[in-house]
């Protein structure tokens, strides 16, 4: 993967693992880092397929996960709310991108999409080799699951996935299929 994204890379996965934490044990964190990271590469390399993307999307900046923080619960106004933007722990709040983020959580919460999400990154600059080993996303094994009980759950996922699942469907054509009009 470009060096160009791997700030919003770590920020979107930073912020699924805060947002729904792995269980206990270094181990765990371990597999449900590298899930939450397979993930926000996937989506970025989607989001931002071309040079020129990444590099607008440095110029103008991701967002934030303003949006994200008040679907999920979470305080980042100023004052005492939880993540005051003055401190350092807002900070890293502002390399968030709310698309990848709720594409991410759509790879998460269903391993056909992120097979075809994966195969997809032929058709962008950054190619399949960018995510490498995709395999922890991909085909999880019991122990992914036990790691990330609540970042591979579908209902816990969906607030957040269906922000821009749309988007994403559309961009893989892996929506549902429609229906074909009755014979008259």
């Amino acid at each position: 993967m470009s060096s160009d994204l791997s700030p919003v890379i770590a920020a979107c996965a930073r912020w699924l693992l805060t947002a729904f934490p792995p269980a206990t044990g270094s181990l765990s964190h371990a597999l449900a880092e590298a899930q939450a990271r397979q993930a926000a590469t996937i989506a970025a390399a989607l989001r931002y397929p071309t040079a020129m993307d990444a590099e607008l999307l440095n110029l103008v900046g991701p967002g934030g996960s303003d949006r994200l923080d008040s679907v999920t619960g979470t305080g980042t106004g100023t004052g005492t709310d939880a993540h005051p933007r003055d401190t350092a722990e807002y900070a890293w709040r502002t390399w968030v991108d709310e698309t990848v983020v709720s594409w991410a959580a759509c790879l998460l919460s269903d391993q056909a999409l992120a097979v075809t999400a994966t195969a997809c990154l032929a058709g962008t600059r950054h190619g399949v080799e960018s995510v490498g080993d995709a395999r922890r996303l991909t085909i999880p094994g019991p122990r992914d699951h036990h790691a990330a009980p609540l970042l591979r759950h579908p209902d816990l996922l969906a607030p957040i996935a269906d922000l821009h699942r749309d988007a994403l469907l559309g961009l893989l054509d892996a929506g549902p299929a429609t229906a074909s009009p009755e014979p008259t």
